[in-house]
């Protein structure tokens, strides 16, 4: 299973790099260290963590709950709060972004193993409500979710790009049927022509992230998936 990517927003560099070494220390991944909106922002567009850590004072006197109202628009992360704020009109504040915990600092590392603990039941389970309720399983413990084009391996998302996504899409709408080289290169490059070898190397990249028996080749036609529907 892949780590758990988390993502520390800390305006003090020290206090920043003792929260990313306890983090390590209890076999997550960090993906980055920021102190500021604009940067959590950048990092957030470019990979989306699966928790957050957040400093309630940030660098240039912005605010970690107002940071977190924004992130909350574009995406669903939960959030622990790693702070000195201890009045209530700060709790207060921060409690209405429904964050997984509200931390004091110095920070107390089994405090802060649990609060990661309860974050990662909580997207499990939420995966599997989305698993349970929405999802095509296509074999072999994989999922995939028409609606937003998401792959699990069980409750375990899986990135993959938009191509990827595509001709996932294209493949279990057919139930089993072959697709051509033609219906894929009609839908994943509708302004451009591409090769065989191309379209193979899509295929072959898509194949790599899925239990590898689930897309088949079709001589001379195309691909198709297992029939598992």
């Amino acid at each position: 299973m892949n780590k758990a990517k988390i993502l520390i927003v800390e305006k003090e560099n020290a206090e920043a790099i003792n929260i990313k070494n306890t983090i390590l220390g209890f076999g997550y991944e960090v993906i980055n260290i920021v102190s500021n909106y604009t940067d959590t922002l950048k990092v957030i567009d470019m990979k989306i963590p699966d928790i957050i850590t957040m400093d309630i004072n940030l660098e240039n006197g912005e605010d970690g709950i107002e940071l977190a109202k924004e992130i909350q628009k574009l995406k669903n992360i939960p959030i622990i709060y790693l702070t000195t704020c201890d009045d209530d009109e700060t709790m207060s504040r921060a409690i209405e972004t429904n964050p997984i915990s509200y931390l004091l600092k110095p920070i107390n590392k089994n405090e802060l193993k649990s609060a990661l603990l309860l974050a990662m039941f909580k997207i499990n389970r939420s995966n599997q409500l989305i698993i349970d309720k929405r999802c095509t399983p296509l074999g072999f413990d994989y999922y995939f979710d028409m609606e937003t084009q998401s792959l699990f391996f069980k409750t375990t998302p899986i990135k993959l790009s938009v191509k990827e996504r595509k001709l996932l899409s294209i493949l279990v709408e057919a139930k089993g049927s072959p697709v051509s080289f033609y219906e894929i290169e009609y839908i994943i490059w509708p302004q451009s022509q591409v090769t065989n070898g191309a379209i193979r190397t899509l295929v072959y990249r898509l194949r790599a992230k899925l239990e590898h028996k689930l897309i088949e080749a079709v001589p001379p036609q195309g691909f198709k998936l297992t029939p598992v529907f």
